[in-house]
C-alpha cells in the first residue's frame, strides 16, 4: 500500500490551501484516513482524521478552519485549509488504516510541505 501526498506549497497568512493523498496497491478495505503534521523542532501531531462510521475529528488548533473529507471512491482523503495562519507551517503527512489480507496496519504518506508566510 503507498500514500502519494501532493498540494503543499507557499502561501500568505489568512490564504487556503487543499493537500490531497491518494491510496494506492492491493488492500480489503480503509478504515481511517488522516493527517498529521510535524513543525520543525517539534512533535508530529493529528491534524484531522475521519474514521469510517464516525464523525470527522480535528485537533483544537484547527477546528473551524480545516475540513477533511475522504473519497472512499478514489482511495482519497483532503484537507481543505482555509484562514491559514504562521503556525501551520510544517510537513503534513497524511496517514490511512488499512486492511490487507495479512491483516490491518498503518500506512504514512512521504510528506508535503505547507508554508505559510507574507
Amino acid at each position: 500500500v503507498q500514500l502519494q501526498a501532493s498540494g503543499g506549497g507557499l502561501v500568505q497568512p489568512g490564504g487556503s490551501l487543499t493537500l490531497s493523498c491518494a491510496a494506492s496497491g492491493t488492500f480489503r478495505t480503509i478504515s481511517a484516513m488522516g493527517w498529521y503534521r510535524q513543525a520543525p523542532g517539534k512533535q508530529r501531531e493529528r491534524v484531522a482524521d475521519a474514521i469510517t462510521g464516525i464523525a470527522a475529528r480535528y485537533s483544537d488548533s484547527v477546528r473551524g478552519r480545516f475540513t477533511i473529507a475522504r473519497d472512499d471512491n478514489k482511495n482519497t482523503v483532503y484537507l481543505h485549509m482555509n484562514s491559514l495562519k504562521p503556525d501551520d507551517t510544517a510537513v503534513y503527512y497524511c496517514n490511512a488504516v488499512v486492511w490487507t489480507s495479512g491483516g490491518m496496519d498503518n500506512y504514512w504518506g512521504q510528506g508535503t510541505q505547507v508554508t505559510v508566510s507574507s
